[in-house]
């Protein structure tokens, strides 16, 4: 299948950008995590005879992780651009596709797998700028917490997609669409 220009140069900027954010997630659930780098800076601390309590040093590891969630914010503001860029090249025929009804069963599930892909990063942009402006929004804590919950459990379907697009274009490519990388790469002009 041939890539129009625009599409390759949205695809690219959401690989970016969806790997960033998944990389903001991963970074606070291993390495910046709250719960352990704060017994760590008690620790670390105790050892230099300062005492800091539980809550100190939670409010010091949030500390050290709050410039990488300014940046999970900023790629959040970029993925929701990012999306309105695709609806724009959808509505000018950017990713012209084959008639659903002659595509084989695989393809229609494949389709049927982005269209899902492309609900949940609408669903996460949108949910990460409710989190954003609940106070302008007048949302509650309790209500911004369970938004934050449902937020949580469709990154588990990106992560997921992710890691199956990659497997899936790889296997491709060894297999019966030999060219597909290539082409999503080269920015020679499609036929």
């Amino acid at each position: 299948m041939k890539y129009a220009k625009s599409f390759k140069l949205w695809h690219w900027l959401n690989a970016f950008v969806v790997l960033g954010l998944l990389g903001t997630v991963f970074l606070r659930k291993t390495f910046l995590s709250w719960k352990t780098n704060s017994e760590i800076l008690m620790n670390e601390l105790a050892e230099l005879d300062i005492v800091v309590s539980l809550e100190q040093a939670k409010e010091l590891a949030i500390a050290i992780r709050a410039g990488m969630w300014e940046w999970h914010i900023i790629l959040g503001y970029a993925l929701a651009s990012l999306l309105a860029y695709r609806v724009v090249l959808f509505f000018i025929g950017a990713t012209k596709k084959k008639s659903f009804i002659k595509m084989s069963p695989h393809k229609k599930g494949v389709e049927i797998v982005y269209y899902l892909f492309y609900g949940a990063l609408f669903f996460m942009a949108t949910s990460g700028m409710l989190m954003v402006y609940y106070e302008e929004l007048s949302f509650s804590k309790d209500l911004r917490s369970d938004i934050k919950e449902v937020h949580e459990l469709v990154f588990n379907f990106i992560l997921f997609f992710t890691l199956i697009h990659t497997v899936g274009i790889v296997s491709a490519e060894l297999g019966k669409e030999k060219g597909i990388i290539s082409n999503m790469i080269s920015t020679r002009k499609n036929n």
